[in-house]
């Protein structure tokens, strides 16, 4: 088959390479340009360079605009193969090829629509994710599903290692999607709208802590927030400082939310919701980052007490 890439990122770039090991014919590979904003400067790797290295011809673009459906129409592709690709498609575009267009989406669809997926799933206390390979239709990853891969979280799994985990997913489901189309065999699954859940960009706001989130929520923020991500962080003594290691106490702790109470197991423990009836873990910080790049263990840097606050004070 003849096939029109639209990728981005590591996620667009291990597609393309996906595409060039299937044996089928990639045609033109569409891409955004480099980036230097915050999330689509993480795991940057080049759509662009590993096509030009195959002599695929490339379009540069931020969105399909006219001149990009005009040189998708010339490729005459049987299908296109989207990941990670930042801007709306019209359906003059998605419904040009025979079999129209595949979306990959790092989630289990319905579940986790929108955006930074993997991180939200583990933030949100799922305990699994996955692949989908869907159809593109008018809305954000609502398609019908074809293909859909599933991976656990483990109870120590950062974010970064379940993103990892997710894109060594892409080949397998690339070439399960290609084998089922191009032999007819392509089974559809309607995608149950009532259980769809949708999650909206992330910013630097997004890694703020909330004292009055329970010790097993943040103890899962802080693991899903790790390198390269922008960290989960919190203000003490009016300087932010990033959490970059953290457990759950093992005894309850009562209290004022966000207040640094006790040494326990080689950190420090800070209040969380409920404290006052001392009903709750704790969050027991291990290790910290200031704003000048140095790290500290959690029980030294706090040695003082004091408090942890959503904004300086």
């Amino acid at each position: 088959m003849r096939i029109v890439s639209f990728g981005f990122q590591t996620w667009g770039r291990k597609t393309l390479q996906a595409l060039l090991d299937s044996g089928h014919e990639v045609v033109l590979a569409v891409t955004h340009p480099a980036s230097a904003q915050s999330y689509k400067a993480i795991w940057s790797d080049s759509v662009e360079e590993l096509a030009r290295a195959h002599g695929i011809p490339v379009h540069l673009t931020e969105r399909a605009d006219a001149e990009t459906i005009d040189l998708v129409k010339r490729a005459e592709p049987d299908i296109i193969v989207v990941n990670s690709w930042y801007t709306w498609m019209p359906p003059e575009l998605y419904n040009l090829p025979p079999h129209g267009t595949l979306n990959l989406h790092d989630s289990l669809l319905p579940r986790f629509t929108g955006f930074s997926p993997v991180l939200w799933a583990l933030i949100s206390g799922a305990t699994e994710f996955g692949l989908t390979v869907h159809r593109m239709d008018e809305q954000l990853d609502t398609g019908d599903i074809l293909v859909q891969h599933r991976l656990p979280i483990g109870p120590k799994a950062t974010g970064t290692e379940l993103v990892l985990a997710g894109m060594e997913l892409i080949p397998g489901a690339i070439r399960e999607a290609l084998d089922a189309l191009e032999s007819g065999t392509a089974v559809w699954r309607p995608q149950d709208k009532s259980q769809r859940t949708y999650f909206h960009k992330r910013s630097e706001r997004d890694s703020r802590i909330d004292w009055r989130t329970t010790a097993v929520d943040l103890e899962r923020f802080v693991r899903a927030l790790s390198e390269p991500y922008p960290r989960a962080f919190s203000f003490y003594r009016g300087a932010k400082v990033e959490i970059l290691h953290a457990e759950i106490s093992e005894a309850g702790y009562g209290g004022t939310p966000g207040r640094v109470i006790v040494q326990e197991g080689g950190g420090v423990v800070v209040c969380g919701p409920d404290a006052h009836r001392g009903n709750g873990k704790g969050l027991l910080i291990k290790r910290v980052r200031t704003a000048d790049g140095v790290e500290h263990a959690g029980a030294e840097f706090f040695s003082g007490g004091g408090y942890l606050t959503d904004a300086p004070e």
